[in-house]
């Protein structure tokens, strides 16, 4: 059992996510970023430092997975393209989106279908080299091709690799899930629906049901309820489905040419698409409304969340990313979020030109360093603030790692870092949750 665990607490982002459903927030340290000590101290600035000051309005740009763009903590918050009569199928301002008015999604067509699910950068290549590669010998290649193949040789042992460890660690997990959904069902059936673990030390003693209250007990002092194993589950079965499928063509939904960067005008304007917390989460932090009793305050007061769809589950596509880029810059932002990374960049330098347009208009591009652990200086992470083909980095960006509450881990051990590439670390980490048996 303890071996389960420890497989689940490997997926560290995962389990933080799952978590959350099985936890209630410690709110008193819910505004924590905002504070002294380890936050940022914007509660103060905003009562010593900018009470005279009249603010402007700022438009940022938060390339992501999408915005719940009607949260109750985002009420008049969202970016609206005044120039853009909504609903009418026609591109009233003639910048190549039609109803843009909050956005775009660069992950969705015109029928109003929405991608989810990607293979990752990876696979991606895998996929594209194995149709290229299969069959010939290396003897028979020329030099370019023999660079290419050498890729094609890492990235084919990385997913068969991940392919193979993904398959039996879902195994191992199954051999628990199966017989706890059982247990759980038929407690279930005892209790009307729900119980607590109160109720299940009660039938522990139960001729019937004991063996499978007592199964249930040691899962839920292990952190494994139902609903986080079901969750592992469904992230496991995604990887083999989606993200080192060889064989999965999501791209099938959006419909362009996703090599071609001057296809353009693809995707549709609903900016929430199908799973909107990790952007909605991104925007609360940005900017949810100070002061209102509602969940966490954001740091910046006077802003407008523009919504940019390009981030699946899965890697984001570079020709997405650029054009997201180009997007916010022509469309009024100042600021741009971006809160993704990937190992693998096949476009470098359509991105660069992308970022070089926001640093050429005056566009500050703000972008997470990544939760991997590693030295992005040395092991690659796309986008960056440098690329292998440019001398020096970006002057319009901010890499910016995750810290945390704590004094004696200041920086959040799954935080990338980097003495060359990362500029600041900032609030990422602050557990702000209370265990919970139900």
């Amino acid at each position: 059992m303890k071996r389960i665990f420890s497989i689940i607490l490997a997926g560290l982002i995962f389990v933080s996510t799952t978590a959350i459903g099985q936890t209630t927030v410690d709110k008193k340290v819910l505004n924590w970023y905002n504070g002294a000590k380890f936050g940022m101290s914007t509660d103060l600035a905003y009562k010593e430092l900018l009470a005279s000051k009249t603010s402007t309005t700022v438009i940022v740009g938060v390339i992501d997975s999408g915005v719940d763009i009607e949260h109750e903590d985002l009420k008049g918050k969202i970016w609206t393209n005044t120039d853009e009569i909504p609903g009418n199928k026609i591109d009233d301002d003639k910048n190549g989106y039609i109803d843009d008015v909050h956005g775009w999604n660069f992950l969705g067509n015109a029928d109003g279908e929405n991608l989810e699910h990607e293979q990752l950068e990876m696979t991606r290549l895998y996929s594209k080299y194995e149709a290229r590669f299969k069959g010939k010998s290396y003897t028979d290649l020329n030099d370019e091709e023999k660079k290419e193949y050498e890729l094609y040789k890492t990235v084919r042992e990385k997913v068969e690799a991940e392919r193979k460890d993904a398959t039996s660690t879902l195994e191992l997990i199954m051999s628990i899930y199966n017989p706890a959904s059982e247990a759980d069902t038929k407690i279930k059936k005892a209790t009307g629906g729900t119980y607590t673990d109160a109720d299940l030390k009660k039938l522990s003693k139960d001729p019937e049901l004991g063996k499978d209250a007592k199964y249930l007990i040691e899962l839920h002092k292990l952190g494994l309820t139902m609903a986080v194993l079901q969750d592992y589950v469904d992230y496991l079965n995604a990887q083999l489905e989606y993200h080192y499928n060889i064989d999965y063509n999501a791209r099938k939904i959006v419909g362009d040419d996703p090599d071609n960067f001057k296809d353009v005008g693809y995707g549709n304007s609903d900016v929430e698409g199908p799973d909107a917390m990790h952007g909605t989460h991104c925007s609360g932090i940005i900017g949810a409304i100070r002061g209102n009793g509602i969940g966490n305050d954001g740091v910046a007061d006077n802003i407008l969340i523009m919504s940019l769809r390009a981030v699946p589950d899965g890697d984001e596509r570079d020709k997405d990313i650029a054009l997201a880029i180009r997007y916010a810059v022509d469309n009024g932002a100042s600021v741009v979020n971006m809160s993704f990374g990937k190992s693998y960049s096949p476009y470098q330098e359509e991105v660069i030109a992308a970022i070089r347009y926001a640093e050429e208009k005056g566009v500050l591009l703000v972008h997470a360093a990544g939760n991997d652990g590693k030295d992005i200086g040395e092991e690659d992470n796309y986008p960056s603030p440098q690329y292998p083909s440019m001398s020096t980095k970006f002057t319009n960006w901010i890499e910016v790692g995750a810290s945390t509450r704590y004094k004696k881990a200041l920086a959040a051990s799954f935080s990338n870092y980097s003495d060359k590439l990362v500029d600041i670390y900032a609030p990422g980490f602050g557990n702000l949750l209370n265990s919970s048996s139900k």
